[in-house]
């Protein structure tokens, strides 16, 4: 089925030759951990913590005190505040429902794949060491690139080394997994198709922001070997 015949309840099919993954909204949910750190920041800043969150999801914290206070904007800063994010509450992050079986179909059937994150190296090691996650074949950080997110360079970046992995290059389509509007918009302008998860941002939304198909969470998609050297992904409930 393609994106056109996308029937809310109903299930879609394509095939993909490797999947890009987002991390934190995606895998799993860091929410409080986020707050409690940017709590911290604000105290330093002098300012209301909601004025932070209101424009720091999905984006690279380099990005947001580059606005709020560009003397903090520096990799050395980002890479100690975010390392500490794994550690600052008693309830470590939850894993978005269905994301660890989706990681492990991805080693069991040898998809290529790669995070791609507005977080930090420092960040992501710190979740997948507390949580025991499957390790992803490649990752994409905040460091790795010029421009955050709405940019597409992360995925981009990411897209052409999934496509290099291939050892029959029949497929060409690459999947983007994304919880917010600004991965959304990357993962397009990236040239990938993109299913979006509805754990942070509306259905609406998340359409609004060129998403080809919206599930609830990864519980609704299925992966398995398919032609042309490619991986069909299956996805059920669409919203």
């Amino acid at each position: 089925m393609s994106p056109e015949s996308n029937v809310p309840g109903g299930t879609a099919s394509h095939v993909f030759a490797g999947v890009l993954l987002d991390f934190d909204g995606t895998i799993i949910d860091s929410t409080e951990a986020i707050v409690e750190n940017w709590k911290i920041v604000a105290l330093e800043l002098g300012i209301d913590y909601q004025e932070i969150l209101r424009t720091s999801h999905g984006r690279r914290s380099i990005d947001t005190l580059q606005e709020l206070d560009p003397t903090k904007a520096n990799w050395e800063y980002v890479s100690a505040m975010e390392g500490r994010v794994p550690f600052l509450c008693k309830t470590p992050a939850v894993e978005i429902p269905g994301a660890r079986r989706l990681l492990e179909s991805l080693n069991k059937y040898r998809i290529p794949n790669a995070i791609v994150t507005s977080a930090t190296k420092a960040l992501l090691d710190g979740w997948l060491k507390v949580l025991k996650l499957p390790q992803p074949q490649e990752v994409t950080t905040a460091e790795d690139v010029k421009l955050g997110k709405p940019d597409p360079e992360g995925y981009s970046k990411a897209r052409t080394k999934v496509l290099h992995s291939q050892i029959d290059g029949g497929c060409r389509d690459v999947l983007v997994m994304e919880d917010a509007p600004a991965g959304i918009r990357a993962g397009k302008a990236a040239e990938c198709k993109v299913l979006a998860v509805a754990t942070t941002h509306g259905v609406e939304e998340l359409k609004a922001a060129g998403a080809d198909w919206v599930v609830k969470d990864h519980r609704s998609v299925e992966v398995e070997a398919g032609p042309d050297g490619g991986f069909r992904f299956i996805f059920h409930d669409l919203l």
